[in-house]
């Protein structure tokens, strides 16, 4: 039978899994995929602690597969999918789970991966670099203008410095010590995070402050950084509730959840403007180790789990 790895209840790894479990069937709207790599994310282990996306409702049934993003090979299609047919190489979003041999994507958020993109980098577009092309887009601003990043050493972090260099923009990355070199490598002036760091940012880059704000943080550093914006609405956050932003002037990152979202950053990728920076690869059977470097918090760049090819 197919493995799946499985959180069994709400809780910390002890929960975690590695079962055999039936192949799904595609439902109306669904695609049925042989997994090849599956991102890795931080959602994924809060998922398992009982955290839900605003808007998110129902009881989950157990045991669960992990991970909300993967890349792989069509096996079936639902009622309703068209555009995709058995064979073709897509990546999307899991519909329920993907750290599996086979997973359902939701048929209007899966595209078709190009030839010139790996398996391992499509797998971890839907999640991070959809969302930071989300919130630049989102942002509208001028080439030239200023856009400052708190938590640009994350995954979606390191996407939106390089969605935004695409754009024009003078980028300015918060991140730890730790990460300067990577913050700098991708075109953006590092600002080191920590008690003080809004004043560090405005005597290193940006003495009047800022056009824009993409904060991927919340908590007094979403408000510290508001406090460098003269336009409030251009705060946006991934980071942090409605209710937080919304008392600051700014608003929450807008996903568009389509494939033509997923298309768009696969063809930065294909023509070199965006790096996925995939630095580790986990087979299925060590899934909870590549889990547990996410959740740890101290990884550099995207952690992929890889699935070997299906009989």
């Amino acid at each position: 039978m197919p493995k799946a790895y499985v959180f069994t209840r709400y809780g910390g790894p002890e929960t975690e899994a590695l079962i055999e479990a039936d192949r799904p069937r595609p439902g109306p709207g669904e695609v049925l995929v042989a997994v090849r790599a599956a991102g890795v994310n931080p959602v994924d282990w809060k998922q398992r602690t009982g955290f839900r996306r605003p808007g998110e409702d129902g009881e989950q049934t157990f045991p669960a597969v992990l991970g909300n993003e993967v890349a792989g090979v069509v096996e079936e299609t639902g009622e309703g999918v068209t555009g995709f047919a058995p064979g073709d190489e897509v990546f999307g979003t899991a519909v329920a789970g993907g750290y599996a041999e086979y997973a359902l994507l939701a048929g209007g958020i899966t595209a078709h991966k190009p030839a010139g993109l790996s398996f391992a980098d499509a797998a971890v577009l839907p999640v991070a670099a959809a969302t930071a092309y989300d919130g630049v887009r989102q942002l509208g601003l001028p080439a030239g203008a200023t856009l400052l990043v708190t938590g640009a050493g994350g995954g979606v972090g390191v996407a939106a410095l390089q969605i935004a260099r695409t754009e024009g923009l003078r980028v300015i990355g918060v991140a730890s010590e730790s990460k300067k070199d990577s913050v700098e490598a991708l075109g953006a002036v590092h600002v080191p995070s920590g008690p003080g760091w809004a004043e560090r940012a405005r005597a290193a880059a940006a003495p009047d402050g800022v056009d824009a704000v993409y904060d991927l943080v919340g908590g007094e550093v979403l408000t510290e950084a508001a406090d460098l914006l003269t336009d409030r609405a251009r705060l946006i956050t991934a980071g942090a509730t409605e209710d937080a932003v919304r008392a600051l002037g700014g608003a929450r990152v807008v996903r568009a959840r389509t494939a033509a979202v997923l298309d768009a950053v696969a063809d930065l990728v294909v023509r070199g403007e965006l790096d996925p920076l995939v630095t580790r690869t986990y087979p299925l059977e060590q899934a909870g180790a590549a889990l547990r470097e996410v959740e740890n918090g101290h990884v550099r760049g995207k952690v992929v789990i890889e699935v070997g090819a299906h009989a």
